[in-house]
């Protein structure tokens, strides 16, 4: 889709409603500006109707599953609601299971945790911290970064056909990526892995804020996400799935909650019988806002209709895309090439900037929020940078002369929220960046780079 085509289907969904849009930040240079949140990988802002929808609630809030009051059982009522709206936007299964987690980093050390015994796991080197180093008490085997979609079919299918033993196996692959957008081919790798005898979690952090995300579609036996990705930022987040290896696990956290019954014995020690719902590995009081932020989101999400937000955020990535294009000093990261499907993440350096410094530039003299750094993707990034692990340089002065390699990268990312001007604004003072240089001096304070004050 061409950005002049894309721009007629823009108007299909005008940005959501999020909180902040009406923030205005200082800049060094002099006045305020409207604060252009260009961050979505890290943190989505919230939806305005998802927190309309807490702030009605909270005034109800009490402690859920074993109060006899009204509050409680009205809170009980809304923390299984949101249990079952979840299960809906996902499209699980029956038997699947929810359980409500902190995040997805937590859904997936929560997974780990209840691996069978020998279980192997493969995960290619390209993910996301969260998915990359929860496996510690597993045998891992890490895939090297494939360069395309069918090169990573191709190379898990010959890792799980070498495998020995030929015992339990897990596949943790990402939906979409965090440092390039670039969807990966998860309905191909889900059939990859069952034809091996192994199953598959996918790690839907930035996939599902983009595009709908369907369990039984996409055949993956568990999926994990974040609501603070998900304009739900409470703290909250969802592992889903089948029920056998959650519910034979020790659970993941001992307490309350998770225990049906605990017994004295005569040599002085406890029995326990734990649940086996998904309560089993939410011991504790729950997260009922956070649950619920999510299930509201997931609710407004559903009902803005992903197709009008796809094409709406197709255009802004084009607009973005053409407008990087058009400063040859900016070369965006890719995996699999121009051509590969995304949602809203791109990354990329400058020749002869600092990140850091490019990126503190952007926010203290044009009020632009994006991110900087290896993005909790550390060998992905630097695959893609083709740079061995160092520490950043000094903010004052270039990471990299003009051709040569960068050790760190810039991301911008945007969705549902993202307004035009937020886009245009960035994209002018790129341009005008790499032209001018920074109009501010900046120094290194405690690792990042600031704008100097002390004159």
């Amino acid at each position: 889709m061409s950005v002049s085509t894309a721009a007629a289907d823009k108007s299909v969904c005008a940005p959501l409603p999020v909180l902040g849009r009406d923030v205005t930040v200082p800049l060094v240079t002099g006045g305020e500006v409207a604060y252009a949140a260009l961050d979505y990988a890290a943190s989505a802002p919230a939806l305005q109707r998802v927190w309309d929808d807490v702030a009605a609630y909270a005034p109800y809030y009490g402690s859920v599953h074993r109060g006899a009051g009204y509050l409680s059982q009205l809170s009980t009522d809304l923390f299984e609601n949101a249990r079952r709206t979840v299960a809906g936007f996902l499209d699980c299964r029956d038997g699947d299971q929810v359980v409500f987690t902190r995040s997805t980093t937590d859904s997936l050390n929560l997974l780990a945790a209840a691996l069978p015994a020998d279980c192997r796991v493969f995960v290619f080197e390209t993910e996301h911290h969260a998915s990359l180093l929860p496996w510690k008490n597993a045998q891992v085997t890490y895939l090297d970064a494939p360069r395309t979609p069918a090169e990573a079919v191709a190379t898990l299918e010959r890792a799980l056909a070498d495998r020995e033993p030929h015992g339990p196996a897990l596949v943790c692959v990402t939906g979409a990526s965090n440092v390039t957008g670039e969807l990966w081919p998860v309905r191909e790798l889900a059939a990859a892995a069952h034809a091996h005898g192994a199953r598959i979690v996918l790690d839907a952090a930035q996939l599902a804020p983009h595009h709908p995300v369907s369990v039984r579609d996409l055949d993956v036996d568990w999926v994990a996400f974040s609501g603070h990705k998900l304009y739900a930022p409470f703290g909250s987040g969802v592992l889903a799935g089948r029920a056998d290896w959650l519910r034979e696990a020790e659970p993941y956290l001992a307490g309350g909650g998770a225990s049906r019954k605990v017994s004295r014995r005569e040599d002085g020690g406890v029995d326990v019988e734990w649940h086996e719902s998904a309560a089993r590995h939410e011991a504790g009081s729950p997260n009922v806002i956070g649950a619920y932020a999510i299930a509201s989101a997931c609710k407004a999400l559903t009902d803005a209709g992903f197709d009008s937000l796809v094409a709406r955020e197709r255009y802004l990535i084009e607009k973005v895309r053409a407008g990087l294009a058009e400063v040859p000093e900016v070369r965006v990261l890719s995996l699999f090439g121009d051509d590969a499907p995304r949602v809203g993440v791109i990354s990329f350096v400058v020749d002869g900037w600092n990140s850091s410094h490019f990126a503190a530039a952007l926010s203290a003299e044009y009020g632009i929020g994006v991110r900087d750094g290896l993005f909790c993707a550390h060998p992905l990034v630097r695959t893609l940078l083709g740079s061995d692990p160092q520490t950043q340089g000094e903010c004052g002065a270039p990471e990299a002369a003009p051709g040569e390699k960068s050790l760190n990268a810039i991301r911008v990312s945007f969705g549902a929220g993202t307004p035009d001007e937020h886009v245009e604004r960035f994209l002018a003072a790129v341009r005008e960046l790499v032209r001018d240089g920074a109009r501010w001096n900046y120094r290194t304070e405690d690792g990042r780079c600031v704008p100097d004050t002390s004159a």
